[in-house]
């Protein structure tokens, strides 16, 4: 697991779900509507809407707002039009990252990325700069106390599963987009209880951040992830998981 995903879970552990259920709300509806905008409100003909659905029926949604977000999209009733973009930057140290959005104003969202990044000691940088670092892939993750590792493994790469990584009291498995699938409804069949399943962006090499560097790049992280604009973002930086848990609150 990179230490980008670590900072994932270790914010995870710490936020309270309920104070931020209103803005992960907001985020999946936009989602769902432009999924469903670009692939049709078929849920088992779209995987883009199909992922989309999963995850905020995790996040507790309910199925009513699912759906209006679903017809928003398809044009069944009206809404907000949100269009799709991705962007690139560098963060302390030379981090590659990248974030997607979903706006309504595209050069009201670039401001306020560059802006943030300025702030934070990195910066926008030009189109194709550090994608190219970035593959997508599936992540599922497993607390080590519902299932041992043996046991783990055995499932998973009967399943398709590429990789297997324990990181503190987790199991972090690692799939090809195509596998992410079969291999979640395998650990549901066993009867896994799941922390999270996700399609989200992979790289090979990590930057290590230590001391300001390690608090600047976190500062930054939180500050992209709080534009109600930006559905994810993705960096390739490595901090020790003791520090990390210190700078996160």
């Amino acid at each position: 697991m990179s230490g980008h995903s670590k900072w994932h879970s270790i914010k995870h552990k710490k936020a309270s779900a309920d104070a931020k259920r209103g803005k992960i709300f907001t985020r999946l509806i936009k989602e769902i509507s432009v999924a469903a905008r670009l692939g049709g409100g078929d849920v088992e003909a779209n995987p883009r809407l199909r992922s989309a659905v999963q995850t905020a029926k995790g996040a507790n949604m309910p199925q009513d707002n699912i759906k209006r977000a679903i017809m928003k999209g398809t044009g069944e009733l009206p809404g907000q039009s949100y269009e799709s973009f991705s962007y690139e930057g560098y963060g302390p140290g030379g981090v590659a990252v990248l974030i997607e959005v979903l706006t309504d104003n595209k050069n009201r969202t670039v401001a306020e990325l560059r802006y943030i990044f300025s702030k934070q000691g990195g910066n926008l940088a030009e189109t194709g700069s550090v994608k190219w670092m970035f593959e997508r892939k599936g992540l599922i993750v497993a607390n080590q106390k519902e299932v041992s590792e043996e046991r783990l493994l055995e499932i998973v790469l009967e399943a398709g599963a590429e990789d297997l990584e324990s990181q503190g009291d987790s199991f972090a498995v690692y799939t090809s987009i195509e596998s992410f699938e079969a291999v979640k409804q395998a650990l549901q069949s066993a009867s896994v209880n799941l922390e999270s399943a996700e399609l989200t962006m992979i790289t090979q090499t990590d930057v290590r951040l230590e001391n300001k560097q390690a608090e600047q790049m976190l500062r930054l992280m939180d500050a992209l992830e709080d534009l109600e604009d930006v559905g994810n973002v993705y960096a390739n930086f490595d901090i020790d998981e003791t520090q990390m848990e210190a700078l996160v609150h």
